[in-house]
């Protein structure tokens, strides 16, 4: 996905179906994984075994490619290379385990390749074929051991097998195909030995997979005026496409520091890296109603782990670290728009947009998988991480506790109502069952998420702006602060045992107001106020109970780079008294806790440079000093540097 964002200046839109394109492709798939995997953990000490089969099932996504050839006959010979990789969810990757007396063991699939030979008839717009050929699966296999609760862990074990299939091939265009395709595929039998403990585990698996895909053909030209006149054809049928690609690497040096806690940034420096590449396709279904899909590999690891900031340095970091490429369905939702009639307005394709002409007073529904702030805290100079500010309480506000699982999406339904002035949206998501979870609770109404925003647009002095106010409120399972802390000084309970013996559904509520304001052409500024009552646990997005940012955004035409931008800001985050006081002997947030606390208000300065080297690349320098991190007096101030390359189509 990442070799086509750099190559492909323009998206895609649909076009009369043609004859197969061949060639050289390279394009993404999606599906489900299944069958059976079956061990054996053999353990000499006390001459216990542990054997079975187990049944395997996961989402999956990757990537492919290879190269085509039709020749006259309308025989089709290929070969092609895939690498499939598991959902994000923390079981997906497990194909294994085993237990005896002693120990439990297991083997998660990082992730499946195949070397294939392709052989099929076209037949014009279709292709049928088979394939078959090697499969390599590399394994993370580990071994804990019961009494000490050690593990021993070998990260990429390679297990050989083979693999045959067949599907089918459609061109929607002179550059693009769509794939529906089976797979079988039998990893051998395979024997590990464990360094730390006379153990040894054998395995094999056998594999099915359903997969659909989509290739894009290279050295097929595509006429940019006829694409983009097609992309406003309202007619169902009509789809686009778009793709990105960020690797973001940031790292701080060594700071002064009284001491470091368990969701501390460590003190002796630390750097890590962050990479996402995903693909947003839209295709109309009928009139006013589209459906969205955002497939989507995660890969990295934030800082400490994603932790030690409530105003955290990097906004493509996920509360979960992985180690290698992880599928997500991002989003999946459908949306249905109802036109009022009256004056109407063109918009342009973009992630999430279908391009098209549309009434500018409309009642907008969507529906599924997405993020809260896909519609709501939205901002043009502080909005994606992907291209402007990567600090949490830039990009958005800092107390706006949107409903989200760990990677930052949820279920539900939004309405708006759109007018030329002004918009106005409510909204009903799903929320965690518990603080920070990936399981979310379907007790609906009972608990959730409500959100409702008022956007006002205006003109100051004939520059454009926007205030939006919103306010939210949800119920989820949380611990309050101050039970907590009584619960500690009556039976002397450690922090985390009495945040849990207090948990029960109960609700939060918090404002934002929202502000941005062209100042000149190349000049917009932007500001943020943000609250939450700060009684208990935050649900899913970061520990702050209010906060305040501010910047500019200019963009480079005085120097002569007018697509090049300079990001200046500042925020300045709280936390209650009670979670304040939680924290200080020694509690735990979702992102915070040094195991002590001087408190004072984090205050952080961010500036970055974004450097469009083409239409599809951006690369981005960023630097960023957070001072008392985590709210903590005695440690600090931290120099984050930061860099980012930033690929899209």
């Amino acid at each position: 996905m990442a070799l086509v964002a750099l190559l492909l200046p323009l998206p895609a839109f649909a076009a009369d179906p043609v004859a197969m394109p061949d060639g050289a492709y390279f394009g993404g798939h999606v599906g489900y994984l299944f069958g059976t995997g079956t061990a054996t953990l053999a353990d000499p000490i006390g001459g216990s075994t542990g054997s079975g089969t187990n049944a395997i099932g996961t989402l999956i996504g990757g990537v492919q490619g290879g190269y085509e050839h039709i020749f006259a006959s309308r025989l089709m010979l290929g070969i092609e290379a895939d690498l499939s990789f598991t959902d994000f969810i923390d079981q997906a990757p497990i194909l294994s385990q085993q237990s005896s007396m002693n120990a439990s063991a297991n083997e998660q699939l990082n992730y499946l390749a195949t070397v294939r030979g392709r052989v099929g008839y076209n037949m014009g717009t279709w292709t049928p074929f088979v394939t078959g050929g090697l499969a390599l699966a590399a394994m993370r296999t580990s071994l804990i051991d019961n009494t000490t609760g050690n593990e021993d862990a070998t990260p990429n074990n390679m297990h050989l097998g083979f693999a045959v299939g067949a599907g089918i091939d459609y061109a929607l265009d002179r550059r693009w195909t769509a794939r529906l395709e089976y797979l079988y595929t039998h990893i051998g039998l395979t024997g590990f030995s464990f360094a730390s403990a006379p153990a040894n585990y054998n395995s094999e698996y056998d594999i099915q997979r359903f997969r659909v895909g989509l290739n894009y053909h290279f050295g097929v030209a595509e006429d940019e005026k006829k694409s983009e006149e097609r992309a406003f054809d309202r007619g169902p049928g009509t789809w686009e496409v778009h793709g990105q690609s960020t690797f973001i690497y940031q790292g701080y040096p060594a700071f002064a520091a009284a001491y470091d806690g368990p969701q501390s940034l460590p003190s002796i420096g630390q750097s890590r890296d962050t990479w996402t590449s995903s693909l947003f396709l839209g295709v109309r279904l009928w009139k006013g109603g589209e459906l969205y899909y955002n497939p989507e590999l995660l890969q990295g690891f934030g800082l400490a782990g994603t932790f030690g900031a409530g105003g955290f340095p990097n906004g493509e970091a996920q509360k979960s670290n992985f180690p290698f490429p992880r599928y997500s369905t991002s989003r999946l939702f459908l949306r249905q728009t109802f036109g009022l009639g009256g004056e109407t307005e063109k918009i342009d394709s973009d992630y999430g947009q279908l391009a098209g002409v549309y009434d500018v007073s409309r009642l907008t529904v969507q529906v599924g998988r997405y993020a809260v702030h896909d519609l709501f805290d939205g901002n043009d100079y502080a909005q994606d991480p992907r291209t402007d500010f990567l600090n949490w309480s830039i990009w958005a506000s800092g107390a706006f506790d949107y409903a989200a699982d760990r990677i930052g999406l949820t279920y539900g339904i939004t309405a708006e109502w759109n007018e030329a002035n002004w918009a106005a949206r409510i909204a009903y998501f799903l929320v965690g069952n518990q603080p920070n979870s990936n399981v979310f609770s379907v007790d609906l109404f009972g608990t959730g998420a409500y959100n409702a925003e008022l956007e006002l647009r205006y003109k100051l002095a004939g520059h454009p702006g926007v205030a939006k106010f919103g306010g939210w409120m949800h119920e989820t399972f949380a611990g309050n602060w101050n039970d907590a802390l009584n619960l500690m000084a009556a039976t002397g309970l450690d922090p985390q045992t009495a945040i849990a013996q207090v948990q029960h559904n109960q609700p939060m509520f918090g404002y934002y107001i929202n502000l941005q304001q062209e100042i000149a052409e190349d000049l917009g500024a932007f500001a943020r106020w943000s609250w939450n009552d700060g009684q208990s646990q935050i649900s899913a997005f970061t520990d702050i109970n209010s906060s305040l940012s501010a910047g500019v955004s200019i963009k480079g035409k005085r120097w002569g780079r007018p697509d090049d931008t300079v990001g200046i800001a500042g925020a300045i985050n709280f936390i209650s008294p009670s979670f304040a006081s939680y924290l200080s002997q020694g509690g735990l947030g979702i992102l915070v806790g040094d195991g002590a606390l001087t408190y004072l208000p984090e205050q952080i300065v961010e500036t970055y440079y974004a450097w469009k080297v083409t239409k599809a690349m951006t690369v981005t320098a960023d630097y960023q000093l957070l001072l008392n991190p985590a709210y903590n007096f005695v440690r600090g101030p931290v120099n984050v540097f930061s860099g980012r390359l930033h690929l899209q189509f």
